[in-house]
């Protein structure tokens, strides 16, 4: 082929009633561990530092935003392997695994639209973007760390575009790594479990001023199998290292991280494939990277603060026999948080971003041009007006220019009133957009004459109206909670259209929608040993075709999304070294493709057995395996999965 030179229902297992009846029947006498779990009050939750809302520091119980943290304790209790099972503990995500490495995350609905994967929810690590300009979305085998060094996890519901930029549309994820200086000495993990194992280590120290760390880890994941036992080709195996080092001098602070990977995962879908009456065989995947960030902050005399960040990106996935992508970003931002003056503080900066891109085509797929390099630019401002001493009013936007749309502005206006000290209301209006990729408009699929698919060179950006109101206080002595109600109306949203011709397919952006929902979660201190967490989300969405679209299928995307999402968790110290964490997920039946709604229970003991040395089991799925995403005899049924974890620390 050439192409255009142109550019279950529940069923408690006996092991699963045993935990829950050990964490709801063991004395809670041991007042050892009340220290240890206080570094995580109910009280101490509203004074916990975010950045991520205004990209400055400031209180979770002050942020005018949906926001949940996932902090380093949390992922350790939960027994996490990997990012999508540490995210598996925001309720405000629907995080949904498809095979033993592949997973559907969005919040708010939109998990996966027409033809796509999920391509609304922006993800960083430590500063770094880590989507996929080939499509707006996250190739989550491809992104991994030492989970051990995460120190914690952000997460946005809700639209974030003013400070972050296009395709923030529906939440922003930042990951952020502990600093190397709490990192010192050594650390070794090792893990087994029936579907695969895995090794980490991790070396820290201080050479004169300059902290550091570096670490290494390997994976091997073995392959799913269908509901009907037939198996899945979704075996997974990768490696990858690391380091970061920070220092100070004066006022000034430094921080450069990098990281190399390499990752073999096998295609879950059948052995062959047809283009134009051909069959081709589905080969192993290759995936491989390199990254490197690098920081500067500096603390201004008059309590301002100047910082810029830059980073060079890297990555290759060959997908035989579709395509293969070289893909390499250089990014720079810039931002200055000025001193407070009057009512006023203002934060603004700017941020440019250059992509080369190179598409190995095939008989299968293209991507036309071949190669194609892209450019954003963009510059925001936002200030935080304080009108009365329990009352302040955000105001924001950014203006972005990219090679499909050209400039896109994305505003918010956010309204925070503190009714008491442990109570507060906020509201919030915001405009954001997802920008076009090369898949909507450059990409080609071949069959007669001379294309089944062509690029859409009609796409445009689309576009997400977004209100919000919310509440988070303590109630109750011990008690911390939070909800939000949110309202979107989407236009523009991508389509897949038969040509006036009727002789093939091309892109299109003509549908629109709008989704209502609520999202809330709180935290209960039972006894000093003892806490309760419980989350839930209800989805209701409808999208519907604009005159001149013929995609009768495009509406029914709405069906990827679960209409309620439930989680309870429990988390029980016996005393010092021994704790027990039980999980219990719900999520509803999606319907297109129809995948039936199930539940799952989870738990975790740790026994730290001497001074550095932990020894944790860990069942997920306890009450038997069901599928999550994805279509029937394609998708993996995720099955009942107990391991072991040794962690040793010097």
């Amino acid at each position: 082929m050439s192409y255009p030179t142109e550019d279950r229902r529940l069923r408690p297992t006996r092991i699963a009633l045993a935990c829950l009846c050990a964490a709801l029947a063991w004395p809670a006498a041991a007042q050892s561990q009340a220290d240890e779990l206080a570094d995580l009050s109910i009280e101490e939750l509203a004074t916990i530092q975010v950045t991520s809302v205004s990209k400055k520091p400031e209180r979770l119980q002050d942020a005018p935003a949906s926001v949940f943290v996932i902090t380093a304790d949390d992922i350790r209790r939960a027994g996490a392997r990997s990012l999508p099972e540490a995210l598996r503990l925001a309720p405000n995500l629907q995080v949904a695994q498809r095979s033993s490495y592949g997973y559907a995350i969005s919040a708010r609905g939109m998990n996966g639209s027409s033809n796509s994967a999920p391509n609304k929810l922006l993800v960083m690590i430590d500063g770094r973007s880590v989507y996929a300009p080939l499509f707006s979305g996250v190739f989550w085998d491809m992104q991994d760390l030492m989970l051990e060094d995460v120190e914690r996890i952000e997460v946005i519901s809700g639209p974030g575009g003013t400070m972050w930029g296009v395709n923030a549309v529906n939440g922003v994820i930042n990951i952020s790594t502990k600093a190397a200086g709490a990192t010192r000495g050594g650390m070794a993990v090792l893990r087994g479990a029936t579907d695969g194992v895995d090794a980490a280590f991790r070396q820290g120290g201080q050479s004169g001023d300059i902290d550091w760390r570096v670490y290494g880890k390997a994976l091997r994941r073995r392959h799913s199998e269908a509901e009907d036992g037939a198996r899945v080709n979704d075996a997974w195996r990768q490696a990858q290292a690391g380091f970061r080092a920070d220092w100070a001098r004066g006022e000034e602070t430094f921080s450069i991280n990098g990281n190399v990977f390499r990752g073999a995962p096998e295609q879950p879908e059948p052995g062959e494939i047809s283009v134009s009456g051909t069959q081709l065989r589905l080969g192993e995947i290759d995936t491989e990277g390199a990254n490197l960030t690098a920081r500067w902050e500096r603390a201004l005399n008059d309590g301002g603060r100047l910082s810029v960040q830059a980073y060079l990106d890297h990555a290759r996935r060959d997908v035989p026999p579709t395509f293969t992508e070289s893909l390499q970003i250089a990014d720079v931002q810039f931002q200055h948080t000025l001193p407070a003056f009057g009512r006023h503080s203002l934060v603004w900066g700017a941020n440019l971003r250059h992509s080369w891109d190179d598409v190995e085509n095939s008989e299968a797929i293209a991507f036309l041009p071949a190669r194609e390099e892209q450019t954003w630019a963009s510059l925001f401002a936002q200030d935080e007006i304080a009108l009365r001493s329990d009352l302040s009013l955000t105001l924001g936007a950014r203006i972005e220019r990219n090679d499909y749309t050209g400039n896109e502005f994305l505003p918010t206006a956010r309204l925070s009133w503190r009714l008491a000290p442990r109570h507060a209301l906020w509201t919030a209006l915001s405009r954001t957009v997802r920008a076009p990729t090369r898949l909507d408009a450059d990409a080609f699929i071949p069959g007669r004459p001379p294309y089944l698919l062509r690029g859409g060179p009609r796409v445009r950006s689309e576009v997400a109206r977004v209100f919000e109101v919310g509440y988070r206080g303590q109630p109750l002595a011990g008690l911390s909670f939070s909800s939000t109600v949110f309202h979107n109306e989407y236009d523009h949203l991508r389509t897949q259209e038969i040509d006036p011709t009727y002789t093939y397919l091309i892109f299109d952006s003509l549908m629109e929608g709008r989704a209502t929902g609520i999202e809330m979660w709180g935290s209960y201190q039972v006894t000093p040993m003892w806490r309760l967490s419980a989350g839930f989300t209800a989805l209701h969405e409808r999208l519907r075709l604009k005159p001149g679209s013929n995609d009768a299928a495009g509406p029914g995307t709405a069906g990827k999304d679960p209409e309620h999402a439930l989680q309870l968790r429990s988390h029980y110290a016996f005393d010092d070294p021994r704790e027990l964490d039980v999980g219990l997920r719900k999520v509803a039946a999606l319907e297109n493709p129809a995948v039936p709604g199930y539940w799952a229970l989870d738990a975790r003991f740790g026994w730290r057995v001497a001074p550095g040395v932990e020894v944790s089991v860990v069942g997920e799925n306890l009450n038997g395996g069901h599928a999550e995403y994805g279509a029937a005899g394609m998708r993996a049924e995720i099955d009942r999965r107990v391991g072991v974890k040794l962690t040793w620390s010097l």
